[in-house]
């Protein structure tokens, strides 16, 4: 046999065969080893033939937990803070005009007006404000806390334009008085920055401590305020029983020191009062006056709508209208809105979901409902629900 050709050894020795045992093979012959042919079988999937179907359902499934979870955390935390929404001039444009809203009394714990103020602050894109009033007033305390972050916002706008102005233009909703129209006075001395709406009520310029004296009531029902104080004047402004005048003093004295302070205010932001001393104490009487008479007094500036003044805006920062987009805020939606419907339907203290209220009745909605208003209306149901703006 040639040595070219491959030789078939047959079957392997036993391991147990002792070493040079005859194998029955010639001596010398060369050996070939076995090959093996290994038969790979196709690798099922995870989950089987039908685990790519299964993915599909479990990516579902991922989702709603994530957006369940950031619903159950957003429970406990802080919201998420007012949501940019367009409102009108150039879509595509980035620089901005913003309309910051107040609207409903103006209240401690209604923040959503500082939360504006704020967002705006961190926006570089804003180039001017409209402050956008529709409030019967509040606290004295929180009336100044809003304008002093107003001007706050104007000095560090300006500071980031470097020599550029920033703008703050009022535009006036149906009501615009007291410590509504105190945060007006953000405007400034900018001319023609108040715009009031053809119907608007605005002044109010006045201070006052609502007091309730109960002590005859209390008298038919033979209950006795025998409370103990440390001092005379601590139980001052009870209404359960007669204001002393030693106590009428001391309340007048506060009355009168926040309203000096107001009279300040309006002349800081209506210069033209300040060289008529007399046509001021004329519109600080605490009336309300019509949009035509406060335009007549110098209240305001101009007869207008919102539009009106998102365009005042746009040319005080030296833009052209046609190249700026005008963006509100609005509060971020609650399930409870959602569920039945409470921004839509209005309430007391809701509107334009600018305002304090979530459709309940608390203090601002209160204050709502007490606000004298003029209706066109005719109808035989009290108007008992705020008018949804």
């Amino acid at each position: 046999m040639s040595d070219s050709m491959p030789v078939f050894d047959g079957p392997p020795e036993p391991a147990n065969q002792p070493t040079g045992q005859p194998t029955g093979q010639p001596t010398g012959a060369r050996r070939v080893p076995v090959q093996t042919v290994v038969l790979q079988q196709p690798r099922e999937s995870l989950f089987g033939r039908l685990g790519k179907w299964l993915f599909l359902p479990l990516g579902l499934c991922v989702m709603a937990i994530i957006g369940l979870s950031a619903q159950y955390q957003s429970y406990f935390n802080e919201p998420t803070g007012p949501q940019e929404k367009y409102h009108s001039l150039s879509k595509t444009s980035l620089d901005k005009i913003a309309i910051i809203s107040v609207t409903g009394a103006i209240l401690e714990g209604n923040d959503f007006a500082k939360q504006q103020i704020d967002r705006v602050k961190k926006d570089n894109r804003v180039r001017g404000v409209v402050l956008r009033v529709n409030s019967p007033g509040g606290t004295v305390t929180y009336s100044d806390y809003l304008l002093h972050h107003l001007r706050e916002l104007v000095k560090a706008k300006e500071a980031e334009l470097g020599e550029g102005r920033f703008p703050v233009v009022v535009s006036m909703g149906s009501v615009c008085a007291s410590g509504g129209y105190y945060i007006a006075m953000a405007a400034g001395d900018t001319e023609d920055a108040i715009f009031a709406e053809p119907t608007t009520w605005t002044g109010s310029i006045g201070v006052i401590i609502p007091h309730y004296d109960m002590s005859g009531l209390a008298g038919l029902a033979r209950v006795e305020d025998d409370s103990i104080t440390s001092g005379p004047l601590k139980q001052m402004g009870s209404p359960t029983k007669k204001m002393t005048e030693r106590e009428r003093e001391v309340f007048q004295e506060l009355v009168d020191e926040s309203f000096r302070g107001f009279k300040d205010v309006v002349l800081s932001g209506r210069p033209e009062f300040r060289t008529d001393p007399e046509r001021l104490e004329k519109v600080t009487t605490g009336q309300v006056f019509t949009a035509g008479q406060a335009l007549d007094y110098g209240l305001v500036d101009k007869i207008g709508f919102v539009e009106a003044a998102v365009d005042r805006a746009a040319e005080l920062a030296g833009i052209d209208p046609e190249e700026v987009r005008c963006v509100k805020y609005e509060k971020p939606p609650s399930v409870f809105d959602g569920l039945v419907g409470a921004s839509a339907a209005g309430g007391f203290g809701s509107s334009d979901r600018g305002g304090g209220g979530r459709g309940s009745l608390g203090l601002s909605g209160l204050i709502e409902l007490s606000t004298p208003r003029a209706y066109y209306l005719y109808s035989l149901v009290p108007t008992l629900l705020s008018t949804a703006r």
